[in-house]
């Protein structure tokens, strides 16, 4: 039976960094970020859906979704957020189970699911063990500042916005701390799949 890790952490906390190293291991990553992209793009049924229910107007030029507009649609009302949800997320959830079940009939003997919102989207059940990529506090909000260029406030709304990395810590089968450097991070993860008898 393979082996089905289900990856998380939170803004800024180094999870692609992380999910990257799985690769150095040749262990296959499905990652949900890129699958939620690639279900709205023209032709995918999702698509289809985000059309007819919120209209052509949130089409750019080329057909392909505004997601400025559709943005400015959805934050702001529940109701069009959680319509928006009920299309795309169980294309992800299709697409993912999909790419997980072929790795493994492809003989890969473990297999991890990168999920931003593991916890929040309760979608444990799809993974054997559950992971978090941990920082605290101020090297979170640190981190966060210096990528994306922004004031204290901002990143301090946008870190709020997300179940803490403290609770996700709590709910997780590992923790590995990414306050320190990469091979301090690499060290953790090597030990830990050792352990699981991955490597």
């Amino acid at each position: 039976m393979a082996l089905i890790i289900g990856l998380t952490g939170s803004i800024a906390s180094g999870k692609s960094t992380v999910s990257t190293m799985f690769h150095d291991y040749n262990i296959p990553v499905v990652d949900a970020d890129k699958i939620s992209r690639d279900v709205v793009c023209p032709g995918e049924e999702a698509y289809q859906q985000i059309v007819e229910t919120f209209g052509e107007e949130i089409l750019l030029e080329d057909k392909t979704v505004d997601r400025k507009k559709l943005g400015a649609i959805i934050f702001p009302d529940k109701e069009k957020r959680t319509e928006l949800n009920e299309i795309v997320h169980p294309a992800v959830r299709k697409k993912m189970l999909k790419q997980k079940d072929d790795y493994i009939a492809g003989g890969a003997n473990c297999v991890v699911l990168d999920i931003p919102l593991l916890f929040e989207s309760k979608l444990t059940h799809f993974v054997d063990k559950t992971v978090v990529v941990y920082v605290n506090k101020e090297t979170q909000l640190d981190r966060l500042m210096k990528r994306d260029n922004s004031l204290v406030a901002d990143a301090n709304s946008r870190i709020n916005s997300q179940l803490s990395l403290e609770e996700k810590a709590e709910l997780a089968d590992v923790v590995i701390d990414n306050n320190g450097t990469k091979e301090k991070t690499r060290e953790q993860l090597d030990d830990l799949l050792q352990v699981w008898k991955i490597i």
